[in-house]
């Protein structure tokens, strides 16, 4: 953690905004605990090592316990080999690590104080499949500069267009304060509130739909507000820009056996491979966690507190099966957690490369399916290695929100066939190895569900919630709500044992602009959304 994270004065080294804003941890709740509390954290991705590390950091004794064989949950990587021999790190796909990702990258600096181990990519091109192409790395930073300029000069926002826009719909975009924006649009789906501002065809496409389904979902099945926020995020509400840093290594390499290393040397215990199945009241502690490892044995944990950090369905189905969990109101909520369907990731390793000017990431809209393609030696140390050896590439498609109960082969083989018609000398590669990871278990943001997500306490103040799932009724998203849950979940319990909590931070809660604001409030008075 950067040096103000116990709440001392100056900020961090990633909070370049001005209009960043610290969040200070609750006050001490009473005098500090004589007996060393013991807390269990059910999750080893980003929120689990995110609450080790603040709980660790304040002489708690802690153990995560994971249930897969590699810490990093849908950011992890295992070792795989390929067809000719090689070793290489497979994952779950391409992850962007924003600069605004300010409690993600405090994590991560505990390991790599410079964080020498990301590199920047300057751009990221999106194209849609009938021509159109935006680029991203020579708008301003600062908003709403950054807005005007990319509609002023952008191919996907054609002046003629642009007159039949529903400004006063438009305008709400500049307005976002949370949690308040959630009362106002979270009963629309992003696609209701996307028909009725009537952006050019190709900016919806581009610049609203591409972002979208970065949260697994069709824009049909995505909370209106969760898309106001998300442009709030990364664009109208941010001054940190749109460039991102991506691993220079595979995640594990780069990441997590760095972060595992600083964790089991301030004492915290990391285990692998452990299925919890249950949490019930314990003997000596108040907890008592049970489950199975890989291998087939038992164990079980003691604990004066849990940290619930799996995934949604996981954690979901961990309170079904732990009846003394919460209360029954709490736990019929716990219950309705839905997670998005299914998303693919396919990388191959090929025997010639592809042309040269390809960029190391491109989102792409207009296909059925395929919704962004890298080239890993483009960045990744291990990628490069083996194409310099082979002459190939190592190339990665990413398809989300597919059928439920889709084919897995059909959708493998119609991916590819949609990269052929972005990258045609795909066509004819010789392809070495591949591999193909289908999933489900990311966070659906419905409309209609704000209100009723869990959030990080619990009716029980020694249960505590943590993962991209919870609300936290701050400004943040995907890696970057996980690894802040995690921190809040570790404030809420470090502040019952008298320790000092960790400061976080966030983009501004609301609107950069004080007269942009006030526009889009009286805005709101015209006719509503649905007229537009």
């Amino acid at each position: 953690m950067t040096a103000d994270s116990t709440g001392g004065p100056g900020r961090p080294e990633d909070v370049r905004d001005p209009l960043a804003e610290a969040v200070p941890p609750p006050p001490v709740a009473g005098p500090r605990t004589d007996a060393v509390p013991h807390v269990a954290v059910i999750g080893g991705g980003i929120a689990g090592l995110a609450a080790a590390c603040a709980l660790t950091e304040r002489d708690v004794d802690v153990t995560v316990l994971e249930r897969e064989s590699s810490l990093g949950g849908r950011v992890c990587g295992w070792t795989t080999t390929l067809a000719d021999g090689s070793s290489a790190t497979m994952t779950r796909g391409f992850h962007a690590f924003f600069r605004q990702y300010y409690n993600l990258r405090a994590l991560l600096r505990r390991a790599d104080p410079g964080l020498d181990r990301l590199v920047p990519l300057t751009d990221y091109p999106l194209v849609h499949r009938d021509g159109p192409r935006d680029r991203f790395s020579w708008l301003p930073r600062t908003p709403p500069w950054n807005a005007a300029v990319l509609a002023a000069t952008s191919p996907s926002f054609p002046p003629r267009d642009l007159a039949g826009v529903n400004l006063p719909a438009a305008l709400q975009l500049l307005d976002v304060d949370v949690p308040g924006v959630f009362e106002r649009l979270d009963h629309l789906s992003a696609q209701d509130f996307l028909d009725a501002v009537r952006f050019p065809p190709t900016a919806r496409h581009l610049a609203f739909e591409v972002f979208t389904r970065s949260f697994f979902a069709d824009p049909r099945d995505l909370s209106a507000a969760e898309l106001a926020v998300m442009f709030h995020v990364y664009f109208l509400g941010s001054s940190e820009g749109l460039v991102f840093d991506v691993p220079r290594s595979p995640f594990p390499q780069a990441l997590w056996d760095p972060l595992e290393e600083h964790l089991t040397d301030a004492g915290t215990r990391l285990r692998t491979g452990s299925r919890v199945e249950e949490v019930v009241p314990g003997a000596e502690h108040r907890f008592s966690v049970r489950g199975r490892t890989l291998e087939g044995g038992t164990f079980e944990v003691g604990a004066d507190a849990v940290v619930l950090a799996a995934s949604p369905a996981g954690t979901r189905d961990l309170v079904a099966a732990s009846p003394g969990l919460g209360t029954g109101p709490w736990r019929d909520r716990m219950a309705r957690v839905e997670t998005a369907p299914p998303f693919l990731v396919s990388r191959y390793w090929l025997g010639r490369p592809v042309r040269p000017h390809r960029p190391a990431f491109l989102g792409t809209a207009g296909h059925p399916t395929l919704d962004n393609i890298s080239v890993l030696e483009r960045y990744e140390d291990e990628a490069r290695a083996w194409a310099r050896r082979t002459g190939g590439s190592v190339v990665e498609l990413h398809a989300y929100s597919l059928d439920e109960g889709c084919d897995p082969d059909f959708e493998r083989s119609r991916l590819w066939k949609q990269a052929e018609t972005v990258y045609p000398e795909l066509s004819g590669a010789p392809v070495v190895d591949s591999r193909h990871e289908l999933r489900a278990d990311c966070p659906l943001f419905a409309p209609g569900g704000h209100r009723d997500r869990c959030g990080v306490t619990t009716p029980d103040p020694f249960v505590v919630v943590a993962g991209d799932h919870v609300r936290t009724d701050l400004p943040v998203a995907l890696m970057e709500r996980a690894a802040t849950s995690g921190m809040l979940a570790a404030n809420a319990l470090l502040t019952r044992w008298g320790r000092p909590g960790h400061t976080v931070w966030t983009v501004p809660r609301r609107g950069r602009s004080a007269p942009l604001r006030a526009l889009a409030r009286r805005a709101r008075r015209a006719p509503s959304l649905h007229q537009g």
